[in-house]
């Protein structure tokens, strides 16, 4: 999501807020936390897993100056007490890697509960936990899911609670992973008092930046935690890059003081490989993440790129102004120009190939922004009036249309256009190639989005208005929601008038930090939100959410409550 608010998003809510829910006991986050263990101070994690293999990880602080190669054995066992080994081996890190580990284990039992540890320069590691994928017939499958996590503006409370569950099998982050801006920048009022301020001090430019900054949000116990919990399975967003990223620049970059954003990019990804758990479908294509995985035949998981290999350029409103006022003719055929790609020609055609050779029960789109129509009317989205007038005036349309003056019916006779041009709204052909995908291969559909700090659930249905499925939005780690944007207003209300204004959009929850829980089954697929109800102060309360599900089946494919 865009530090700097658009038009779109600062005006149109106005008066609008979230579901009240109901807080248990306080925790600690101290009750979560990993054990650092030197040489190991950034923890152990894993992920990527697939059914007989899974990618180990952990990064050795040496001590020593001179950046000499070290030695680091591994070994994977069915047990926490490694009676029971299974794989073992070493591997050597160095400078280049930034003394990162990346192992893929392979020869693995499939739909195992596994253990793994690092011993280096004479220590041992703390244990982490994994799983790999099963194989053939699975009832039932959890997933914890979580987007933009930003160091500087809070405790990652919110991971500390994840790692507590196990009944979870992996994680899934959708990107904002960490955050590039540089100390005082976006988000940061509290990160002084916090012991939270961004290091390194400045804006994440090169390859020794970008590292810098993963190690510092990798020192976090509650990350730490988290991933020596479970699996991870992780997409990035724009703030792993730059904000706005698209594949050719970044609305937070700029060439004439920042240098070649190609070399940026490169930069970024390099670092987000080094010290992520992933696999890289293509060495020689570092930048193509996009990958799926089949847990039994229940659930396809494709994990996609929206950001950075496919995106052009996001259209802005500001373009279609002119002397004449807002060019509405222009900007509907911008926004529907067939030529514009979120995904890129073959990542999309990748997506289809997988729908169509899917076998499961519920096909699953991990990605970054929301796919979710999310039309509100041109005044509101222009500035032209505030969200509390307009509800004014459409009370007076429906209680004295006959005193309406000219001006008002042209105000309220303008039609609804998408809030947000950094998501799928802004993409409307690539959107219809996607829903119109899963609809001809009659797939049973959940897309799962993060990017707006807050959360949602949506009815998705193609232009034609057929049902395809279902869009569960997770909120943020810690980035703040609308409730910063719009202190004086009462969130209850801002989800409400949301999903009064936005006919697809069936719960909202603006202002609280958190994640999901979505639970699969091959009779539904259900979301519970869960969050915390600060991320400002080391003690805080878990806070219950709404929980929805979807059923399949063609004449389903839409939300239902739980």
């Amino acid at each position: 999501m865009s530090s700097r608010l658009a038009i779109s998003r600062r005006t149109f809510l106005r008066g609008l807020g979230a579901g009240a829910l109901a807080a248990s006991a306080i925790v600690r986050s101290g009750d979560a936390l990993a054990r650092r263990r030197a040489p190991f101070l950034h923890g152990v994690a894993s992920g990527d897993p697939l059914q007989d293999r899974v990618i180990i990880w952990t990064r050795v602080t040496s001590g020593i100056r001179a950046p000499v190669p070290v030695n680091v054995h591994w070994e994977v066992a069915r047990d926490a007490g490694f009676h029971h080994v299974i794989r073992r081996g070493h591997v050597r890190t160095d400078a280049a890697r930034d003394y990162t580990v990346k192992v893929d284990v392979a020869g693995l039992p499939a739909g195992a509960l596994l253990y793994y540890r690092f011993r280096a320069l004479g220590e041992c590691s703390a244990v982490g936990r994994t799983r790999t994928l099963p194989a053939g017939s699975l009832e039932q499958l959890k997933l914890a899911v979580f987007s933009c996590s930003n160091y500087p503006a809070g405790y990652f409370h919110v991971y500390a609670e994840a790692a507590k569950l196990d009944d979870v099998f992996a994680s899934v982050h959708l990107g904002d992973y960490i955050y590039e801006y540089g100390a005082g920048g976006y988000a940061s009022s509290d990160a002084a008092s916090l012991g939270r301020l961004s290091e390194p001090a400045t804006e994440l430019l090169t390859l020794d930046d970008y590292r810098r900054r993963y190690a510092q949000y990798r020192s976090d116990a509650d990350l730490q935690a988290l991933h020596a919990a479970m699996p991870m399975i992780a997409v990035w967003d724009d703030h792993e890059i730059s904000n706005d990223t698209w594949h050719d620049g970044a609305e937070n970059h700029d060439p004439a003081t920042e240098g070649s954003f190609a070399q940026r990019r490169a930069a970024a990804i390099r670092a987000y490989h080094e010290w992520l758990p992933t696999r890289v479908p293509d060495p020689a294509h570092p930048d193509r993440i996009y990958r799926s995985f089949e847990f039994g035949d229940l659930l396809s998981l494709h994990m996609l790129d929206t950001r950075s290999v496919g995106r052009d350029l996001q259209l802005d409103y500001g373009d279609f102004f002119g002397a004449g006022g807002f060019d509405a003719g222009a900007f509907a055929a911008a926004l529907g120009d067939p030529s514009r790609q979120l995904l890129g020609v073959e990542q999309e055609g990748w997506l289809a190939g997988r729908l169509a050779a899917s076998n499961a029960t519920w096909d699953l789109l991990g990605q970054q922004v929301l796919m979710g129509r999310m039309n509100v009317p041109a005044p509101l989205v222009l500035g032209q009036i505030s969200f509390t007038d307009y509800s004014a005036l459409v009370y007076k349309a429906q209680t004295a249309p006959a005193l309406l003056t000219p001006q008002e019916q042209a105000i309220l006779a303008q039609p609804a256009i998408p809030y947000n041009l950094d998501a799928w709204d802004g993409y409307a052909v690539a959107r219809e190639n996607v829903l119109g995908a899963a609809r001809a291969y009659d797939r049973n559909l959940v897309v799962l989005a993060g990017d707006t700090h807050n959360a949602w659930a949506s009815d998705l249905t193609d232009y034609a208005g057929n049902a395809v499925g279902v869009e569960f939005a997770a909120p943020s780690v810690s980035s703040p929601g609308f409730e910063e944007y719009f202190p004086n207003e009462n969130p209850l209300a801002v989800a409400a008038g949301l999903t009064q204004i936005v006919g697809p959009l069936q719960y909202a929850n603006t202002h609280q930090r958190g994640f999901m829980i979505v639970t699969v089954r091959h009779e539904e697929c259900r979301a519970e939100w869960r969050y915390v109800d600060t991320v400002k102060h080391p003690d805080y309360a878990v806070v219950g959410g709404a929980a929805l599900r979807t059923l399949p089946g063609a004449g389903n494919r839409r939300l239902v409550a739980a």
